[in-house]
């Protein structure tokens, strides 16, 4: 065996060119040298290897698995684990970071955590892979010396598929796949090698590929080490055969789910491979993940009589007597009664297929590949074409349409829009439902001459067919509605036919036909399968949108017999539906109204899933060893297997018996029956598997303490597939007690506010980027990026900036803890408006914590809680004080501990090097901080705004001297600053109050007299100008369901003449001020009162009538100094 390069030093130093070049290195180095130093520290101390009670402290059955996770509270997460043909790139971070940062916290709260990671490696890419490098290795070389560049130049391009409108708008499909977002192809597979950094010496082993297991999984582990990850590492492993322990695992999933005839045997569509010879499945593909096959209905158009240009091109090439049918596919056969007409592309060029003999369709190549393997030729998986013939030629023919009122026929006419790449380029004509026929049948009876037609023949009767709320001719309608003026209003015809399928669907009835009067929905598949069954249409499919599988084939459907998990079966779907609806509170949680509602999406058309292939890397289906498990099949639960992984083995490979000294041999079905609660423990059993009963039980308890999964996180993209998959195993292999809890799902990484590529540069693998930022500002940009379902974005210059942000704020601790001249005695001011601060900001990230927002979090206990520290150092500093020993370490303490989950290697250094604490930051609890004080928070509130109005007041005043609109003041000789306070409001104000209480009404929110009543009531009062804009507010208030007690209500619950009179000091120190006043006044008055000194003081100017409770106004003047 060739001997492994180490993967490591493979690619140290190898990265993407850079995006964003950093000026100075210092700070961050010094950063990433604490970041190594506690990482070791961590591992040697073994910090996050999690295990549950066991069974010697509290035997098994002793008390029940909930009582037990009730005495020993745990958390369980995961992500899905990664595929293993690469490095690791900035967006799994994205992913993995919202496990890592709630596992952070919750060992904050003495939480018993498990947080594992393995390796996913089942499917076709790395066997694809493998192969091409085996051919290319036989082409070229070792070491590819025969490749000559100037040959065969290298091509690189992005492939992105034109965007297609959906055809079924009842289906949710998500925005789009990793795959469907980026596809990145070159010439050859050692050029890829090159490009992910191997060096060309050593790509030659990656033509084993066993080789990719070796090599992939030890980079995926040093990525996520270097990025400060707290998993517990024993219970690593690699997925497929190459594990035996896990394939056990596997196996035993397979047999049980047949068992509960759950997987089945029976022909299916599914999207296929001609070159693979096998189903593609959405692991497999480099082009098109998501697509599953859409499954139409092909209307077989007799033709009746060729027009003359297409019976020239066909003489000769077809038999006496032979039946020649146009094949339009359609999703709506209910609409067949309205046919008026055939379209097909002029531009197109047709093939006429035998599909049995004497029987011909016409319809493109592609569509007759797809047909190929779907039993609708005569003999399968093979096209004979019998002639060729342009759209233009077709134009004129007399075709029959079935189940229409047009009983003679109707034309084949142009249709300029008609994709070759979608359906079978042959569409029917139903004007009265479809936006897009009625207008081309329209614009073709206008522009006859054009177009080269008889103008009758887009003439035929429109019929209405279906009844909707809006019109028995929905489609007429809609392009009068949207005013759609010919075929090329592309965007608004877009909207129209959305418009018309959904209402027409869901609200529509049928006015002919066998089921007239029945809904649409109900008649839909009856009209189906009435036309199929009288040989009028047969069933056809294709992908939903363009697949390209590993291997470069464009992928068809084929009809298949095959294994195949039976989801959406409806006992099994009742289930799964019910549990994520979660109406009584006890179901899934999955963090957001969108996401709840994409899973009952798919649980709504999410059918059969093919579980076997005969290609690629897996476990092999037991029952038939000639199949492999597919890559979507063995991913579903194996979160179950994290909880025993140790007990079975040490390495990935299970080459090493693990802490419960068991073979892979011993690992029989009952066994993996027992540890999942399905079956109790037996003698039999332990005699069968001579696994000891104290072993047997241990690995039982680990399962029951752990399971249920508390969390998964993954990409919105997986609701389609694995995590929709994972719901309905869990929910066919589990108690209920054990399904998984929740599920978090995010949108896709950004890069900077772009798409991430590889060609373009804009792409960061999670080495690269911990590399340039190191670990903690990584992870705070991640933070920072989003935690919505929408698409986040990592920012370079948030991880940047936190580079310097930590730096300093870690050389201010240090200073600080010391710092001699710090005061030991407390004030009632700045000390407990920056205590109340810290309190407030320290409570509020716990609940985003709790709440898995992380960005709140990190706005919280980072970017508001070091601006609080700033303030307060700022406000000491005006008022001539030093700042508060006592609250300068709280701060430093709280920082640290409230940054833990997210940045923990900077809070260790601050908690163990400058707090001097004893035991890692790891294993500290969240702080205990005392409730926020109302007052308090209102009055620092307050100040700031003060302040910041001050500023706002003096430049106020000096705009209106320019104007000459008052007196001189210059901003640059010795000022005085007067501050009118009032604890009163206008009576104006008042007796608005009083007039929207006397008439608002409560119960229904609403106004109960009309708006003509309440101005002239209004006009009553006085100051209309200001009354009518503070009536609207205070009524919007009301309307948007704030408690009329809160709005009604306006006393200050601060002491705004102390707060405002404590203060003074800093205000003179900070605006550079000679004499500051504080002069209490009240409405109406001459007179006022000084609160600095005390006695009366004469009111000499307006400004003292601006201001109002809680919002004060200023007057700047200049003094003798």
């Amino acid at each position: 065996m060739t001997t492994m390069a180490d993967p490591a030093k493979a690619v140290e130093g190898l990265q993407n060119a850079a995006l964003k070049d950093l000026k100075g290195t210092e700070k961050r180095d010094s950063l990433i040298a604490i970041e190594k130093k506690y990482q070791q520290e961590w591992e040697e101390q073994g910090l996050f290897n999690a295990d549950a009670p066991s069974t010697t402290e509290i035997p098994l059955h002793s008390i029940s698995a909930a009582e037990l996770r009730e005495k020993f509270p745990k958390f369980f997460g995961t992500i899905a684990f990664p595929y293993t043909n690469g490095r690791l790139h900035v967006g799994h971070a994205f992913s993995f970071s919202k496990v890592e940062f709630h596992v952070g916290f919750a060992r904050m709260k003495g939480i018993k955590v498990l947080w594992p990671q393995g390796y996913h490696c089942t499917g076709l890419p790395i066997k694809a892979c493998a192969d091409k490098l085996a051919k290319e290795v036989e082409m070229f070389g070792q070491e590819f010396e025969r490749y000559k560049e100037e040959d065969e130049p290298v091509v690189e391009t992005v492939t992105t598929p034109a965007q297609r409108e959906r055809e079924d708008v009842t289906k949710f499909t998500a925005k789009k796949g990793k795959a469907a977002a980026k596809s990145v192809k070159m010439k050859y597979q050692f050029q890829i090698m090159q490009a992910m950094g191997i060096p060309l010496q050593q790509i030659h082993l990656f033509a084993d590929a066993a080789y990719w297991l070796e090599y992939f999984p030890p980079l995926c582990k040093l990525d996520l080490s270097n990025f400060g990850s707290r998993i517990d590492w024993r219970r690593q492993f690699v997925t497929t055969d190459a594990n035996p322990y896990f394939d056990a695992f596997v196996r035993w999933q397979m047999i049980r789910l047949k068992e509960l005839n759950k997987i089945k045997f029976g022909k299916r569509h599914t999207i296929y491979s001609i070159k693979d010879g096998q189903p593609c499945m959405d692991h497999d593909r480099s082009e098109g993940e998501g697509v599953n096959p859409q499954i139409y209905v092909a209307i077989k158009m007799q033709v009746i009589e060729f027009a003359s240009k297409a019976q020239e091109v066909l003489q000769g090439k077809l038999p006496d007597g032979a039946k020649v049918f146009l094949v339009p596919a359609t999703l709506r056969a209910e609409t067949m009664y309205g046919q008026v007409a055939c379209f097909v592309s002029p531009k197109i060029t047709y093939g006429v297929y035998e599909a049995a003999p004497k029987e011909y369709y016409v319809m493109t190549e592609r569509a007759a590949r797809n047909m190929a393997h779907q039993e609708i030729f005569a003999e399968e998986g093979v096209i004979k074409k019998s002639a060729d013939i342009q759209g233009a030629d077709l134009i004129g023919t007399l075709v029959n349409a079935p189940l229409s009122f047009h009983k003679n026929g109707v034309r084949v006419l142009p249709m300029e829009s008609i994709l070759e790449t979608k359906g079978t380029g042959v569409v029917t004509c139903v004007p009265s439902d479809s936006p897009d026929d009625y207008a081309t049948i329209t614009d073709l009876a206008k522009k006859a001459d054009y177009y080269k037609i008889k103008k009758e023949w887009a003439e035929l009767d429109i019929i209405p067919i279906i009844r909707t709320p809006t019109s028995d001719l929905l489609a007429l309608e809609l392009v009068k509605k949207l005013k759609i003026a010919s075929p090329k209003d592309a965007k608004q015809l877009k909207e129209a036919k959305e418009l018309a399928y959904k209402e027409g669907f869901y609200q529509g009835h049928m006015l002919v036909g066998d089921f007239k009067g029945e809904k649409v929905a109900d008649a839909k598949p009856k009209v189906r399968a009435q036309l199929i069954e009288a040989g009028l249409a047969f069933e056809y499919a294709e992908p939903e949108n363009r697949v390209v599988s590993r291997s470069g084939d464009e992928c068809t459907v084929a009809l298949m017999e095959q294994y195949y998990i039976d989801y959406g079966e409806d006992s099994w779907r009742a289930i799964a539906t019910e549990y994520v609806e979660n109406k009584d509170g006890n179901g899934l949680n999955t963090y957001s109204n969108d996401a709840r509602n994409a899973f009952l999406g798919v649980l709504d058309w999410l059918k059969q899933w093919a579980c076997a292939r005969t290609y690629g890397l897996g476990s092999r289906l037991p029952w038939a060893p000639e199949f492999l498990v597919e890559s979507l099949s063995d991913s579903t639960i194996y979160m179950s297997y994290y909880t025993v992984a140790h007990y079975l083995h040490r390495d990935i490979f299970g080459r090493e018996k693990g802490k419960g000294n068991i073979t892979p041999e011993q690992m029989i079905d009952e066994v993996w029956d027992y540890i999942f609660c399905r079956t109790e423990l037996t003698d039999d059993l332990i005699a069968k598997s001579k696994i000891p009963r104290e072993t047997l039980e241990a690995m039982r308890r680990e399962f029951e303490y752990f399971y249920p999964l508390d969390l998964r996180v993954s990409g919105k993209d997986l609701i389609n597939n694995h995590l929709t998959f994972a719901l309905y195993n869990h929910i066919a292999l589990f108690p209920r007690e054990y399904w998984i809890k929740s599920i978090r799902v995010n949108g896709h990484l950004q890069l900077n506010g772009e798409k991430m590529s590889k060609s373009t540069g804009n792409f960061m693998t999670l080495d690269d980027v911990v590399k340039k930022f190191g670990a903690d500002a990584s992870r705070i940009a991640l933070a920072d990026a989003g935690d919505t379902i929408s698409d986040s974005n990592f920012v370079e210059d948030v991880a940047d900036s936190t580079i310097l942000r930590l730096h300093s704020l870690r050389e201010w601790c240090e200073e600080m803890a010391k710092a001699e001249g710090l005061r030991a005695e407390n004030n009632d001011f700045e000390d407990a408006l920056f205590d109340n601060e810290m309190n407030t900001l320290v409570e509020d990230a716990r609940r985003h914590y709790e709440d898995t927002n992380y960005k709140m979090a990190l706005k919280s206990c980072f970017y508001d809680l070091t601006n609080a520290k700033d303030i307060y150092r700022a406000s000491c500093l005006a008022a001539g004080i030093p700042m508060n020993k006592e609250l300068v370490f709280k701060y430093i303490r709280l920082q640290a501990l409230s940054l833990t989950p997210i940045a923990p290697h900077w809070a260790e250094y601050i908690w163990l090097e400058v707090l001097r604490e004893a035991k890692t930051v790891q294993l500290a609890r969240w702080p205990e901080v005392p409730q926020a004080n109302a007052s308090l928070s209102a009055a620092r509130t307050y100040v700031l705004a003060t302040q910041s109005n001050i500023t706002s007041a003096e430049s106020a005043q000096i705009k209106k001297m320019a104007k000459g609109k008052q007196a001189s003041f210059d901003p640059k000789k010795p000022k005085k600053l007067t501050i009118f306070v009032t604890k009163e409001f206008p009576k104006w104000q008042d007796g608005c109050i009083e007039l929207i209480k006397e008439t608002w009404d409560p119960a229904t929110n609403t106004q109960k007299c009309t708006d003509k009543e309440l101005s002239s009531r209004i006009a009553k009062i006085g100051k209309v100008k200001e009354a009518m804009p503070f009536v609207q507010r205070l009524k919007k208030r009301l309307r948007d369901g704030e408690p009329a007690s809160v709005v009604f209500e306006r006393k200050l619950i601060f002491d705004e003449p102390k707060t405002v009179t404590a203060m003074v000091p800093s205000l003179k120190r900070a605006a550079g001020l000679l004499e500051v006043d504080v002069v209490l006044v009240t409405e109406g008055s001459k007179t006022g009162t000084d609160l600095l000194r005390g006695g009366e003081v004469e009111i000499k100017t307006s400004f003292a009538d601006l201001a109002v409770p809680g919002q004060p106004s200023f007057l700047f003047e200049n003094i003798e100094a």
